[in-house]
């Protein structure tokens, strides 16, 4: 059975299981370090790669997935886990590892692009042009240091989270430091519990009425998902199969693919620390 399709049924069984009523940001659970051992052919399945920094980074500054990030810029914690990350000898680790590690590192660095720079409206204010040409933004600037290189965000997030691991979830996971996006998680991802993890975070980011709903007729759904619709199915049918879970009422609708799609505005302001002071809205749709 392929991931997608094990996903599809973890999830569809998670959101039945648990219901949509409550909307609640995932709590903090205790974790378990594996201390695998790091060499031989045997390692492979033991191996764990090692989170706790990071971990600990997240649960001092981060509240239902608002960032604290001049609290971060303090906090050596963070400065030891970036310094780490690139030593990893990734292709050692089992898949689920192998995908906790990327997912960490690509948080990991949006965070620190945006301790690095100062920036505190938003991350589309940072790299947005080169003279008279227009780039791609942060996304296209070399400075993820993971695996042994320096990549970009995005040769992350599509050359290895979308083509590698062809797992649709981490649409859900990965945070490109907006509000428009699912929250940054108080935890690290971690290889023996990434399923319940990414299945939680579908839940909390599809039950935000604010980013996506069924309304009776239309599907509205986040730019987060439909820019990268294919990644869920391939037309409407598997789109809907892969949604209905968690849009119960609509459930017979979702399934028979028989739906027109709406995309929600999308928040583009920094996912900081709130401020009582700061009302007004300024978030563009994508």
């Amino acid at each position: 059975m392929t991931r997608r399709a094990l996903t599809v049924l973890r999830a569809a069984s998670l959101a039945t299981a648990c219901g949509m009523a409550a909307l609640t940001f995932p709590t903090v659970a205790t974790i378990s370090w594996a201390q695998g051992a790091t060499t031989g052919p045997a390692a492979a399945s033991t191996l764990r790669a090692d989170h706790r920094d990071w971990d600990a980074v997240l649960r001092r500054h981060v509240r239902d997935g608002r960032v604290d990030y001049d609290g971060v810029a303090r906090d050596s914690a963070f400065a030891r886990y970036l310094a780490w990350l690139p030593t990893v000898a990734v292709d050692a680790l089992d898949e689920d590892d192998r995908l906790a590690y990327w997912i960490n590192a690509y948080n990991a660095w949006t965070v620190q692009l945006i301790v690095s720079s100062g920036e505190r409206e938003t991350i589309r204010n940072l790299h947005k042009t080169l003279g008279v040409f227009r780039l791609k933004g942060p996304w296209s600037v070399p400075l993820v240091k993971a695996a042994g290189k320096t990549w970009t965000l995005d040769e992350v997030e599509h050359r290895i989270l979308r083509t590698q691991f062809r797992e649709p979830r981490i649409h859900f996971a990965i945070v490109p430091a907006a509000r428009g996006a699912a929250p940054l998680r108080s935890e690290a991802y971690l290889g023996a519990t990434l399923d319940e993890q990414l299945n939680e975070q579908a839940r909390v980011f599809l039950a935000d009425t604010t980013r996506n709903r069924y309304n009776g007729r239309v599907l509205w759904l986040s730019p987060v998902i439909l820019q990268y619709r294919s990644d869920f199915g391939a037309n409407n049918v598997e789109l809907g199969k892969y949604f209905a879970p968690f849009f119960p009422a609509a459930r017979d609708v979702l399934e028979k693919g028989r739906f027109p799609l709406g995309a929600t505005s999308f928040d583009w302001r920094l996912n900081g620390p709130v401020d009582p002071a700061r009302t007004k809205a300024s978030g563009k749709a994508m």
